[in-house]
């Protein structure tokens, strides 16, 4: 398994920007106070993941710590993250379509996790 490190500074550049993001469609949707609010958390993430010191958990979630340990615990990390957020938009489907919606958008988000998982597991399959 390959070892993937980056630049200390990547992860909290990239909060930061996505920061100024939030804080852009927030002005654009008249929610100024939402997008201020958005800014703030994300540039307090990049203040926690830059000045985290020798937090083993921190340099991984930075990507100067990615061995295949880290790999590991982050490819479990992110499948119960992607295991809860499809249950939450099936349980969201389900409740819209109980209440006489039509069940958007957690219909096009379910499908669009499905696809993937299907293709992720023919494109993987072929690999081998």
């Amino acid at each position: 398994m390959r070892t993937c490190r980056t630049s200390k500074w990547v992860v909290p550049a990239f909060s930061v920007a996505m920061g100024f993001v939030l804080l852009g469609a927030g002005i654009l949707g008249h929610k100024a106070g939402d997008g201020l609010f958005g800014l703030g958390v994300m540039t307090a993430f990049a203040a926690v993941v830059l000045l985290g010191g020798r937090s083993e958990t921190i340099r991984g979630l930075r990507g100067d710590a990615r061995d295949e340990r880290f790999q590991a615990i982050d490819m479990r990390a992110t499948l119960a993250s992607g295991s809860a957020l499809l249950i939450a938009v099936l349980v969201a489907y389900i409740v819209a379509v109980a209440n006489g919606h039509d069940g958007a958008p957690y219909d096009w988000l379910a499908a669009i996790a499905g696809l993937v998982y299907l293709g992720s597991v023919a494109w993987l399959r072929i690999r081998g």
